[in-house]
């Protein structure tokens, strides 16, 4: 049998990014979050993904779905960017707010039927704020409609799976030095479906696939085993304390993490509503198509991890009898690297591949997101990430970023000492994430005066 076969259609554990989810517990009563209406549905949007247990990479589809509606139904009643989905023609007078709200809980409700009576209740609320959406004569309402039908359309088949969290089969390498397998706690592997996703905006998921890791004889492979070994060990590091702070900082949810720094330029810029509703489309789309094309490379490379690599052929307990290989694992072959019986990382082991670097791809493509959007190099911009001192799943601690090399850099180094990549892998998730955004923010989200 296939070793993998046994995983198909099995929920797996929430770990990505070496964070483990937190179901978000529904209000007693609705109360809307702040911000414009576009801020308030993105917020929504995010609570109802995350409080699914969807998997950062898989979460992201979702809000690309919520965010690419939210935006064509402001388009439509607004102008001035070319819309995602069809063109929309929206009655005199429609209200741009009551489109919003509609658009962003259509959408909601049809893909998380069984939090009807949370967004229900926020729904409720919203509309009350607009006189019940009526003083337009319904205009607003019905583009909001349209606009969430469309994206329903458009994106009915596209490959995603369900139940949340679900994994799948995918092809396999045969067992061997540098092959990834299960790693600590062992859980299945994590949505290889993802991959293969019908793309938002992107040609093919395979249009960037990085090319493959180094050899395990080269010295790129030495040096890049000896640096993840030393700084990210979870005992015996040469780790300073503020490497271990801001490689524990970067394990918070990336789609809390991202979307709040949309509504949080939307605040401090100022933003109009149309302006919230292209930056939100514009970090969810581009995120899920960099995550659907990181997990494609992923999978399709199935490099192994620092956990299985730095162990090696010494310790059983960092494998186990997953059919990928023998118990314990394979040395790597090469004379230069020296194996290490009990290293673990600083944080858990996400339950997929290691080439390349999700945090690395997504972060890059944000960052180009970012520069795009501000029109300039010098972002500004203040990230809302774990604090270590804090409760499970804060967002209480925050770093600045002047530039976007500067939030490239620092993800790279925090995977390298959190134990969970290596430096090529990083190097080839930024290049990619990059790639991604640039081609998107050249296809979509273009203002009317700027038509490929």
């Amino acid at each position: 049998m296939n070793p993998l076969t046994q995983f198909k259609r099995i929920l797996i554990l929430p770990i990505l990014f070496g964070l483990t989810l937190v179901a978000l517990v529904a209000p007693a009563s609705a109360t809307l979050p702040p911000g414009n209406t576009v801020q308030q549905w993105n917020k929504i949007a995010e609570d109802t993904v995350v409080g699914s247990g969807a998997f950062q990479g898989e979460g992201y589809i979702y809000m690309a779905y919520t965010s690419a509606a939210v935006y064509d139904a402001a388009v439509a009643i607004q102008g001035g960017f070319e819309p995602y989905g069809p063109p929309i023609t929206a009655p005199p007078g429609a209200s741009v707010d009551c489109a919003v709200i509609e658009a962003a809980y259509r959408t909601l409700v049809n893909y998380f039927p069984s939090q009807a009576g949370t967004l229900g209740a926020l729904y409720a609320e919203a509309l009350s704020n607009f006189g019940g959406c009526t003083g337009d004569g319904g205009a607003g309402t019905l583009v909001g409609q349209t606009a969430a039908t469309n994206i329903i359309a458009l994106r009915t088949g596209d490959g995603r799976m369900t139940p949340i969290g679900v994994t799948s089969s995918f092809p396999t390498l045969p067992p061997g030095p540098g092959v990834w397998r299960l790693t600590p706690p062992f859980a299945p592997p994590q949505t290889p479906w993802v991959g293969n996703v019908r793309r938002f905006i992107l040609q093919s998921m395979d249009q960037f696939l990085p090319d493959p890791p180094p050899s395990l004889q080269s010295d790129d492979w030495v040096d890049a085993f000896d640096q993840t070994k030393a700084y990210g060990a979870l005992t015996g590091s040469l780790r300073s304390d503020e490497q271990t702070f801001i490689a524990k900082f970067w394990s918070a949810n990336v789609i809390r993490q991202y979307n709040r720094v949309g509504r949080d330029i939307a605040d401090t810029r100022g933003l109009s509503l149309l302006d919230t509703a292209r930056l939100a489309a514009m970090i969810n789309v581009i995120a899920a198509d960099s995550m659907m094309s990181m997990h494609h490379a992923k999978y399709h490379y199935l490099f192994w991890r620092p956990v299985t690599a730095i162990n090696g052929s010494l310790d059983a307990t960092a494998v186990t009898n997953d059919g990928f290989g023998p118990v314990p694992g394979y040395d790597d072959g090469n004379p230069a690297t020296v194996e290490q019986a009990g290293w673990r990382p600083l944080l858990t082991t996400p339950n997929h591949p290691e080439y390349p670097s999700a945090h690395s791809t997504l972060t890059s493509a944000m960052a180009e997101v970012f520069r795009t959007f501000l029109g300039t190099s010098h972002i500004d911009l203040d990230i809302h990430g774990f604090d270590p001192s804090g409760p499970s799943g804060n967002l209480n601690a925050v770093r600045h970023f002047d530039m976007p090399n500067d939030l490239r850099q620092e993800v790279m180094n925090a995977r390298i000492w959190a134990g969970l990549h290596y430096h090529f892998s990083c190097v080839a998730g930024v290049v990619l994430g990059r790639q991604v955004a640039n081609f998107d923010l050249r296809h979509a989200f273009q203002p009317l005066s700027h038509r490929r």
